[in-house]
């Protein structure tokens, strides 16, 4: 699919998250239609001004203005409405509030998920089930970098350590 409703490099596709990606394919399917349809109205209109004997009028280009400004101004809302969510979604910024000790990369301009994979790997690397669980419940550095995703950790570890 290609993506022309917000302009954005390979390099920032590649680095949006689910979430992002589907509110963006949503947003382009939405503006596919639009056009779509702005294109079969516009064909219709042209029938029916050739139909009529209006040929020459300047009725047609009228109306191509009147549809293509109603498809900009509305392209021009889905573009504003998808920036604003994407923005909602992204991951909040490094506010170098970071534990340089915690033994794990703590960047927070990965997504959760990359988070939740860095933390995880991190501890199932401790071999001892009862120090592995003990280091991770006093992690503050971890509560506050995964976020939800640090209950959902603690019970992959717990069942680790089963």
């Amino acid at each position: 699919m290609v993506f022309d409703i917000i302009d954005l490099t390979e390099e920032e596709l590649k680095k949006l998250t689910a979430v992002q990606m589907q509110l963006l394919r949503t947003a382009q399917k939405k503006k596919n239609e639009l056009v779509r349809k702005n294109a079969q109205d516009l064909a219709l209109f042209k029938k029916l001004a050739y139909t009529n004997g209006m040929k020459d009028s300047s009725l047609f280009e009228q109306k191509r203005a009147e549809l293509n400004e109603q498809l900009n101004y509305e392209v021009e809302i889905l573009s504003e409405q998808l920036n604003y969510s994407i923005k909602l979604n992204e991951p909040l910024p490094d506010t170098g509030d970071g534990d340089e000790s915690a033994g794990y990369i703590v960047d927070y301009t990965l997504s959760y998920t990359d988070r939740y994979n860095i933390v995880r790997d991190y501890y199932l690397a401790i071999p001892d089930p009862a120090e592995r669980m003990s280091l991770y419940t006093a992690d503050d550095t971890a509560k506050k970098y995964l976020g939800s995703y640090y209950s959902t950790l603690y019970n992959v570890l717990y069942t680790y350590s089963q």
